[in-house]
């Protein structure tokens, strides 16, 4: 598919036009086709489309232009992208974008170089090419500022490019078929002073010297007239040197063949053949092409591509190398450096094959690495070669190796970040997208057995960790057995023990990438390495990594970034390190062979693990938290200095995947104690918006290993947990028995905490079921438990429930109390975050009491200390109470407001029934409002809800629905 805009705006199929609509949807095709695969802006489209007055619907026009250009460009409509809230045009399948002032662009930089190099009549070829690319005016017919401002700067290139054309004719000699159309031009654009030297020049040429002469009187009286001016320096250069008669006259004759010039005596086309089923890799592809193609003046360019074993480094390369070939005339150069094996290849050798291959025979090849390098410089004087140095260890064997002059280029690849390697451009390559790797994989499988079974394919390609070189592997052990289904492979590499085994197809194995490179690290990487891959999490912190290692952060970080610059390891943020998965499972490979101590494996996640303790428990400690007094404290481990609660907020969940990674896995060992003792002082990962899930997983893991061990106080702990997840999911009368049991647990391992914790919960569940009497009862005991132990921030946090309780019950003067001591608790001990609970409470039991200016300015305060801790459903909470604040006072559209935000945050975090509840609000406010209709469908969502969860606010809700039904029929029948 192309697209010209050097005249009408048109999108061409093959041959065949598309209707591309109005003149409006073609000028925004144009904007974004001369972005070049930009992303613009809605409000940068409105601006190019209709400057500073927009039309007050311009949003909605810009969608309709944009869904109507899709429905025009047809089986390429993916081509129109939208993101960041605007559009770009990018290529689709592979196919790069053609647009006619590319293909100009690419007429015009080969002309220049093909001018270069002394080729004229290639170079004017070049140039005719590109100017024919024109069709009458740009753009034509199209508005706008953006169209306007292009047009000019598209006619003042054509002239240019004609200007350059025009001077080439003159250097071949075609001076008389010149001067009639620069007659035309000059005519055209009387002020352009480089058309009247030209002009000049191939009047001169054609022996009319007074005509020439004429010109320049003609352009001095004209500039003298319209601007008050002399003539440029170059003309008036140009009339004194002609009066003095210092032209040749006719400098050389016009040659009508394209004699290529300035080629060496060897041409070497070393560059390997490209694979036929090479896949993808779009952005890279793009960016190594511009970067190789553009010469700037400045010198040899140089790039260079890192990655870990068998991620398709020279596989790119080559076909890189093979796009850009025409940009390097004199040839290109190819050497396997053998880096990644033990013995490298050697750079004196590699100069000396170099140079026999352009052209010196073996007696003018000096000796010595260093003299073949300057020898190698001086052959390479003035020719445009391209270099690829594949497999390289390092930046020593490679700088030997570089050219030095100005129009040559070396791509690198390598399994080393060439950091250290002055000049080069650093291109990191990763694995491939999903869907590169299933067309990898079905391109070598077949699309007839693919087909049929995709998500089979899409679990072989993902255990292939969507590395090119495992994912070919294991295409070619599936084309190799027809009985095979792709379940069948799937089954086989679903088990992570002998995923490596099964990689394997005859002497190609993933093993042997990652083999060499092991083999390569000194003892003290080895040991790193081996170690961090024990680690289950989807990246691991430096502090955390540090300590599976059982070194300090300073030590730790030397070794893990050295491992990255090795391409074992990834750097997935500043700070943060990860595994691609099959090098994870070879780390592990090599942790159970080449350990020292066959405790060593356990020793290290056992320390990741007191890590994670220590600092979630001084996480704890900075809100004056008695719990952290009954948690196992690790003996030898200590966690991150936290400063503030952000931080230790921040900390948690940025942690929290490898955390609960760690958890999981350490809870396969006889550690479950400490395991317990992290759930508890993680609670918050239970909020449904974070981790909810897999924080669930692990406490069933807990439980369910405490259990068949006879360990109570670790089972009663991640039952304890477990109620908590429950509880912010709605869950009711599963908490209600998670914190039962834990109760009872609790109570055979002498663990009084977990039990206050646990009546505690179990109040929560009785006070929202409406249960005040067993509510009342569990709460005391949970508040005597805290008073006993001198647990200030448990009995602060039972206070805020009794508070609530005593609400419903309407107990005003208590719950107000209630409410008072706890945020006096919570200012006291300083526990900034918890003070939020305090205040929501507060404002509940004054809203109840009628002060309703205080209830709203408590849950307004409350709301911020919410939202700056970062607790979305408390937040969301926060905006409920509000919004039934507002309704009490009569401000419906501020209640309104206050539930839709509250909606927003429960629908991500707080469950079901929390949910139903904002819905509940929403629909009284909108129904104060006049807004029958919505809050009719508020009304039936929350009432659907509230019945799945047999819930007894199903009921009242079924009231509103049910009053709003009867009054409805009653308006309708007056």
């Amino acid at each position: 598919m192309h697209f010209t805009v050097l005249g009408p705006v048109l999108a061409w199929r093959g041959e065949v036009p598309l209707a591309v609509g109005s003149p409006q949807q073609r000028a925004l095709l144009a904007t974004l086709l001369l972005r070049r695969g930009r992303s613009a802006t809605a409000v940068d489209l409105v601006e190019a489309l209709w400057g500073d007055e927009p039309p007050h619907a311009a949003l909605a026009a810009l969608r309709t232009y944009a869904s109507r250009i899709r429905k025009a460009l047809g089986e390429d409509a993916e081509a129109l992208v939208s993101e960041a809230g605007g559009y770009a045009i990018r290529p689709v399948g592979g196919r790069p974008t053609d647009l006619d002032v590319d293909r100009a662009e690419a007429y015009a930089t080969a002309a220049e170089r093909a001018r270069r190099q002394g080729n004229v009549p290639y170079a004017r070829k070049l140039l005719t090419e590109a100017l024919e690319l024109w069709d009458g005016e740009p753009l034509a017919g199209l508005a706008g500022p953006y169209a306007e401002q292009q047009r000019a700067r598209l006619q003042e290139w054509r002239l240019s490019l004609l200007e350059t054309r025009l001077e080439l004719d003159l250097e071949a000699g075609r001076h008389t078929e010149a001067v009639s159309e620069l007659t035309a031009l000059t005519s055209a654009h009387p002020l352009r002073e480089e058309l009247r030297r030209l002009l000049m020049l191939a009047l001169y040429r054609s022996g009319r010297h007074a005509e020439a002469l004429a010109v320049y009187a003609d352009v001095r009286r004209l500039l003298d007239d319209e601007l008050g001016v002399e003539p440029s320096a170059a003309l008036s250069d140009l009339r004194q040197r002609i009066l003095e008669g210092r032209f040749v006259l006719d400098p050389r004759p016009f040659v009508a063949e394209e004699v290529p010039v300035g080629q060496v005596p060897v041409q070497p086309h070393q560059i390997p053949a490209a694979v036929s089923d090479f896949t993808g890799r779009e952005p890279i592809v793009r960016q190594l092409v511009q970067q190789l193609a553009a010469q700037d003046g400045r010198g040899t360019t140089v790039a260079s591509v890192a990655g870990i074993g068998g991620v398709g480094k020279t596989t790119l390369a080559v076909h890189v190398a093979l796009l850009v070939r025409d940009d390097f005339p004199d040839g290109q150069l190819y050497a396997d450096l053998q880096g990644a094996g033990q013995t490298p290849a050697d750079p004196e050798a590699v100069l000396g094959a170099f140079l026999r291959a352009l052209g010196p025979p073996d007696a003018l090849i000096p000796d010595g690495v260093a003299e073949r390098a300057a020898h190698f410089r001086s052959v390479l004087n003035g020719r445009r070669i391209l270099i690829l140095l594949d497999n390289a260890r390092d930046a020593v064997q490679v700088r030997r190796l570089l050219p030095g002059n100005e129009g040559c280029a070396a791509l690198i690849t390598s399994r080393t970040r060439m950091i250290d390697l002055a000049g080069a451009q650093l291109f990191d390559l990763d694995v491939m997208s999903p869907d590169e790797a299933l067309s990898l994989f079905t391109r070598i499988v077949g699309a007839e057995r693919v087909r049929p079974e995709r998500q089979a394919a899409m679990g072989v390609v993902g255990a292939c960790g969507f590395l090119p070189a495992a994912i070919r592997i294991a295409a070619s052990r599936l084309a190799a057995r027809r009985t095979w289904t792709v379940s069948t492979l799937a089954r086989k590499l679903a088990d992570e023990r002998r995923r490596l085994d099964e990689l394997r197809a005859g002497d190609l194995a993933v093993t042997a990438t990652f083999e060499l490179r092991y083999g390569q690290l000194e003892p003290r990487q080895a040991h790193a390495f081996r170690l961090l891959g024990l680690t289950d999490g989807p990246d691991i912190s430096l502090p955390a990594a540090a300590a599976v290692i059982g070194t300090d952060i300073d030590r730790a970080e030397d070794l893990f970034e050295s491992l990255v610059d090795a391409s074992l390891l990834e750097s997935a943020a500043p700070g943060r390190y990860r595994f691609h998965d099959l090098v994870r499972l070879y780390a592990r490979s090599c942790a159970e062979r080449d350990a020292a101590t066959p405790d060593e494996r356990d020793e290290a996640l056992s320390r990741l693990l007191d890590f994670y303790l220590a600092t979630a428990a001084e996480m704890h400690a900075l809100e004056g938290d008695r719990l952290v007094d009954h948690v196992v404290q690790p003996a030898n481990q200590v966690g991150l200095d936290l400063n503030d609660f952000a931080a230790a907020h921040t900390w948690l969940h940025t942690e929290a995947r490898s955390l609960l990674s760690c958890a999981q896995q350490a809870a396969k060992g006889p550690r479950l104690r400490p395991i317990a003792d992290l759930l508890l002082l993680t609670r918050d990962l239970a909020d449904p918006r974070a981790n909810a899930a897999q924080y669930e997983q692990v406490c069933i893991t807990v439980l369910n290993a405490a259990h068949e061990s006879g360990e109570w106080a670790a089972e009663a702990r991640a039952y304890a947990a477990l109620s908590h997840v429950c509880i912010l999911a709605g869950r009711l009368d599963e908490a209600d028995d998670h914190a039962l049991k834990a109760m009872n647990l609790a109570a055979q391992a002498h663990d009084p905490v977990v039990a206050g914790y646990a009546a505690r919960d179990r109040g929560i569940v009785a006070l929202m079921c409406q249960r005040y009497d067993d509510a009342e009862r569990l709460l005391r005991q949970a508040l005597s438990a805290a008073v006993e132990d001198r647990d200030e921030l448990s009995e602060a946090v039972t206070c805020c429930n009794l508070s609530r309780l005593h609400q419903e019950t309407e107990r005003t003067d208590q719950a107000i109390q209630l409410a008072e001591t706890a945020v006096n608790i919570y200012r006291r001990l300083g526990a900034t975050r918890r003070l939020g609970n305090g205040m929501y409470a507060l404002g509940l039991a004054y809203a109840q009491a009628d002060r309703l200016d205080d209830a709203t300015a408590q849950l307004t305060e409350a709301l911020g200390n919410f939202r700056e801790s970062r607790q979305r459903f408390w937040e969301g909470l926060a905006h409920v109470r509000l919004a039934e604040t507002h309704l009490r006072a009569h401000r419906a559209d501020t209640a309104a407001n206050h539930a839709e935000q509250a909606l927003a945050a429960l629908r991500e975090s707080g469950g079901d029934r929390f949910r139903a509840t904002a819905l509940t609000v929403l629909g009284k406010a909108l129904s104060q409002t006049g807004q029958t209709g919505r809050a009719r469908v508020c009304w039936r969502e929350a009432l659907h809800i509230f019945t799945s969860l047999g819930a007894p606010d199903s009921e009242h809700v079924g009231k509103l629905l049910g009053i709003h039904e009867v009054s409805l029929t009653e308006r309708r029948s007056s």
